[in-house]
């Protein structure tokens, strides 16, 4: 893609919050937290990781008492935020996943299916209205170097004509479809709908009350809030990329922001000129890449490319609007479907993300298993997150059962140094990875990280 070119007047006016939140369909917020409450089970974090942990717990056990606290809105971070790709993949591709546990990834792969086939079976067992559409993924090569990357006799490989039959772009040199493996989504509807469902077998849901620490009493757990506490049997953790109650998670993962524009819904004429007739999400196959897709009104959400990390892991509203990343954006779209030029978009946002060394969720314990938790996504969270709210009931349950026999479930990733060299080392990263697109070359820095299994290609 090009340098940014001056599109600000495409964005300038849009609104700058989430389009999946910007509607009067929004639930109001449920009460927070006025007093001491107990419960057999405490989530902490009301995205998606502690909806469905919520929700299934109920499944498992509609006996249980189960108590969901969130520090803000539900689904007003990461889980409203986000693209709306619900893919099948518990590994953050397939190659992440092969290079890292090649003697179960077909296992996992299979649990991955299964995982996103079990969705969609929840989705319609309580009729939850958020635009489901098996779609599939189109991943698009922009660069030579990048279309060397595929396997041109693959049944599922699209050379440029017949990729861009598939949506008409010039930049396309060709790609894959896989048909199966992701499902495009409203992530906000479906967050709301699975709390929803949640309430109705029981759960309560408290919201806009920050758990400030954990404490240990008499074998329970309570959450101590500033307006009251949770003292429960068992508690889960599902605060993904904010600062971990447990300070043995703190250098596992960083916070990184990532930003999306969202057009104003195309016209017939504009939709004709570009196809995309099957609906299907697509990303481009660069180190800093694109992800869009087409949402149920027709307008195009674009996001991805620049992945921003700030010094000393902070998190803040501050760093929710990049004006730079925008214009990039904006001109990247423009590059991608001239044919649209003279189109505004409608919504702009930024979110903050976990990351962790191995690019996809780890697991684990604390306090004598009282404690389960899940992070490290990498953005591949809206499907993934369900797989991590079993892992954590398994895990709870104290029970060994398919999941946490996996390799990958036992294990932990490296975890990132402390500042400044957490904040160098990934300047030197942003810097090669944005070389690499250029080139088609991996330097010495990314062989190195390659070497030691820190390799980031996305």
């Amino acid at each position: 893609m090009t340098a940014p070119q001056d599109n600000r007047t495409s964005w300038s006016d849009a609104a700058p919050v989430p389009f999946w939140l910007d509607t009067p369909d929004r639930p109001p917020a449920r009460p927070a937290l006025d007093g001491d409450l107990t419960t057999d089970l405490a989530i902490v974090g009301g995205g998606f990781t502690g909806l469905w942990t919520a929700l299934m717990a109920k499944e498992r056990d509609p006996a249980r008492d189960v108590v969901l606290i969130e520090a803000g809105r539900l689904a007003g971070e990461a889980t409203g935020r986000n693209g709306g790709f619900c893919s099948a993949s518990l590994t953050h591709g397939e190659a992440n996943g092969r290079d890292r546990w090649p003697d179960e990834y077909d296992q996992l792969h299979r649990l991955g299916i299964e995982n996103l086939d079990e969705i969609a079976a929840t989705i319609e067992r309580y009729g939850i209205d958020c635009d489901f559409r098996r779609t599939g993924e189109l991943a698009v090569a922009t660069r030579p170097h990048e279309l060397a990357d595929y396997d041109s006799s693959a049944p599922d490989f699209l050379d440029a004509e017949a990729l861009r039959r598939e949506v008409d772009s010039p930049t396309y040199l060709g790609g894959t479809w896989d048909r199966e493996g992701t499902a495009m989504l409203d992530p906000a509807r479906l967050a709301w709908g699975l709390a929803a469902a949640a309430e109705a077998a029981g759960v309560r849901i408290i919201e806009n009350t920050p758990v400030q620490d954990l404490k240990e009493h008499d074998g329970r757990t309570t959450l101590v809030t500033e307006t009251g506490s949770v003292t429960a049997r068992r508690v889960a953790l599902a605060t993904n990329a904010f600062p971990s109650l447990l300070k043995r998670l703190r250098f596992h993962t960083v916070p990184v922001y990532d930003y999306v524009l969202m057009t104003e819904p195309l016209t017939d004429e504009q939709l004709a000129s570009i196809g995309w007739q099957h609906r299907q999400g697509l990303s481009d196959s660069g180190n800093q890449f694109h992800y869009y897709r087409i949402t149920a009104d027709n307008r195009i959400l674009w996001g991805g490319y620049d992945a921003i990390y700030h010094f000393g892991r902070r998190i803040g509203p501050k760093y929710d609007h990049r004006p730079q990343t925008y214009a990039t954006l904006a001109a990247n779209f423009f590059e991608t479907f001239p044919q649209l030029r003279g189109l505004r978009f409608s919504h702009h946002w930024g979110g903050v993300i976990d990351t962790c060394t191995r690019f996809c969720a780890f697991f684990g314990t604390a306090r004598h298993g009282a404690v389960a938790y899940a992070t490290g996504y990498t953005g591949l969270g809206v499907g993934a997150s369900r797989f991590g709210a079993n892992v954590m009931l398994d895990l709870l349950s104290g029970e060994q059962t398919e999941r946490t026999r996996l390799e990958m479930v036992r294990t932990k990733p490296m975890p990132f140094p402390p500042e400044p060299f957490a904040w160098i080392g990934i300047q030197i990263t942003t810097w090669s990875l944005k070389r690499a697109d250029r080139t088609g070359r991996r330097n010495l820095w990314l062989r190195l990280l390659d070497r030691f299994g820190l390799g980031f290609d996305s």
